[in-house]
């Protein structure tokens, strides 16, 4: 969760003020969806508005934040699985965290990309991040021999995404959804 960068490191108290801001956000649109009032988020995150505001000039400025720290973590997370897991696994537990991911953001994710220019930096580094993290992830299991080598990272995004969107009503049925995607996904000789 890193501030954003102004040329000058912010003070510590001003840091642990953005962080909180930050988390409470995230939680805040989790449980009462983007238009939660700013006044509510400062409220919870035990600051004055008027900190929210020197942060986070607008709700699309904190939404986008919010977002871009998400897409961060999801991505960071694909690597650490990496690190931990065979690429098989890594490349399984991936596709269930990101379905649980869209599953959880999609609201958010929709309110940020309706009002977001395609081309703006932010969306460019959020796109190019899960990406790059996804290709890493397949990579591995493909040279593992684990998934098919006609599969792109694009195909494996738009799988969790169908499955996250479809699940957002029935969550339950995800897991059965992505059991059968991961089967059609295997190599033939795994």
């Amino acid at each position: 969760m890193e501030a954003p960068s102004t040329g000058k490191p912010l003070r510590a108290d001003a840091r642990r003020n953005y962080e909180r801001i930050m988390a409470t956000a995230q939680a805040a649109f989790a449980e009462l969806g983007p238009d939660v009032a700013l006044e509510e988020i400062a409220r919870r995150a035990g600051v004055g508005i008027g900190t929210l505001y020197r942060h986070f000039p607008n709700r699309e400025v904190l939404i986008e934040a919010v977002y871009r720290s998400n897409i961060e973590q999801l991505s960071e997370h694909a690597r650490e699985l990496l690190e931990t897991h065979t690429p098989a696994t890594a490349y399984e537990f991936w596709l269930r965290d990101y379905v649980a991911w869209v599953i959880a953001n999609r609201v958010l994710a929709t309110t940020l990309k309706a009002g977001m220019d395609r081309n703006s930096p932010t969306f460019a580094l959020c796109r190019a991040s899960i990406t790059d993290a996804t290709s890493l992830l397949l990579t591995a299991a493909q040279n593992a021999g684990a998934v098919r080598p006609d599969i792109e990272p694009s195909d494996l995004m738009r799988f969790g995404h169908g499955i996250g969107v479809a699940c957002e009503t029935v969550p339950e049925a995800a897991e059965r959804m992505i059991d059968v995607t991961l089967a059609g996904l295997r190599a033939e000789s795994a």
